[in-house]
């Protein structure tokens, strides 16, 4: 009777364990693994303070069933990645609107000059217009945008002179990031020299730029300190420069809805803010070194920074000539991400 007992009791255990290895299996096979090409090193605050920090959100808020391999090598150029993620090479893909030259004329909005001191109020000004007021022109057709965002306020640094009038500018040879630069280039009478961020010290060391277009933290990061001599700092920056996060849209449209809404809690204006405050932390920690290296920091005194503002005060008008045949009222989204700035700082 024991032995039946004991065979029952055995038998029950067996049925039990395979029902749970049964409902683990399907649990198991819904763990959804999406590849973000990566074309920055590790020590970068887009990848170590933005992106991965973002991904291991994205694994919490779905409880695991949704995982982001940030991949250790690039899949393509930096200049593709928005493709890669349309294409769907990559499922996501992060990357700079400057770095398609006339195709994202609406981010060209948030490079122009003398927007935000910092990083923070710019970036989440900028998503809440881009839901607002952007989103409906669809340039970024065929991806989910998770996130837009900008850096801190782009400076001047350069190794010849400190910038005391605006006829210092003149005729220095500065690496420009993107198109609204070479406008403030030219604007200022400088000779703007395009050129990937890699190539700076090459360009610094070799005397073939006198300086560069940047924002603080990019300084150390790239070892320019080191050939650079004095940085000109305006309050809220000479320019700045617009970044997506976007995922391909027929990978975002094959998760859940519930998944998709866990994603978005931490995506859209909170990835704005995470982004926006890892980039001033990385400003300020840049200053330091910069000064520790010797540099001289100069800011904008009042009177050469209302020289400067007359100088570039046509960029604005540009861009919203640009902008003026599209669906969107280029005046308006400009006038919100103004009032986003101010309110988001009160």
């Amino acid at each position: 009777m024991r032995l039946k007992a004991g065979r029952a009791l055995r038998a029950l255990r067996f049925a039990a364990a395979s029902a749970a290895l049964c409902l683990a299996a399907p649990l198991a096979a819904q763990t959804t693994v999406l590849r973000l090409s990566n074309w920055l090193p590790p020590s970068h605050p887009i990848v170590k303070d933005m992106i991965v920090p973002w991904a291991k959100q994205v694994d919490a808020v779905t409880e695991g069933r949704v995982k982001i391999q940030v991949l250790t090598t690039a899949l393509g150029s930096p200049q593709s990645h928005f493709d890669l993620a349309k294409d769907g090479v990559s499922d996501i893909t992060y990357g700079v609107h400057g770095y398609s030259p006339g195709r994202f004329a609406l981010a060209e909005m948030v490079e122009l000059p003398f927007l935000s001191e910092k990083a923070e109020p710019l970036s989440v000004a900028y998503w809440r217009v881009f839901e607002r007021h952007l989103a409906k022109a669809n340039e970024h057709a065929g991806t989910k945008v998770l996130s837009v965002f900008t850096q801190g306020p782009g400076q001047i640094f350069n190794s010849r002179r400190p910038i005391r009038t605006i006829a210092d500018f003149e005729g220095l040879k500065v690496r420009i990031p993107n198109v609204s630069t070479n406008e403030l280039a030219k604007a200022l009478k400088m000779v703007p020299l395009q050129a990937p961020s890699s190539k700076s010290y090459e360009l610094l060391s070799s005397g073939v730029a006198d300086g560069i277009m940047f924002s603080k933290d990019s300084v150390p990061f790239f070892k320019l300190e080191k050939v650079l001599k004095y940085a000109t700092l305006a309050p809220t920056g000479f320019y700045n420069a617009s970044f997506f996060l976007v995922m391909n849209e027929a990978a975002w449209n094959r998760l859940s809805e519930h998944d998709r809404k866990a994603i978005m809690s931490v995506s859209g204006e909170a990835f704005a803010r995470l982004a926006g405050q890892a980039w001033d932390a990385a400003d300020a920690g840049a200053l330091d070194q910069m000064r520790a290296a010797g540099m001289n920091i100069d800011p904008v005194e009042p009177s050469l920074l209302a020289a400067i503002r007359e100088r570039l005060a046509a960029l604005e008008a540009a861009w919203l000539a640009k902008v003026q045949a599209g669906p969107v009222d280029g005046k308006a989204a400009l006038d919100a991400l103004r009032a986003e700035i101010v309110a988001y700082g009160k």
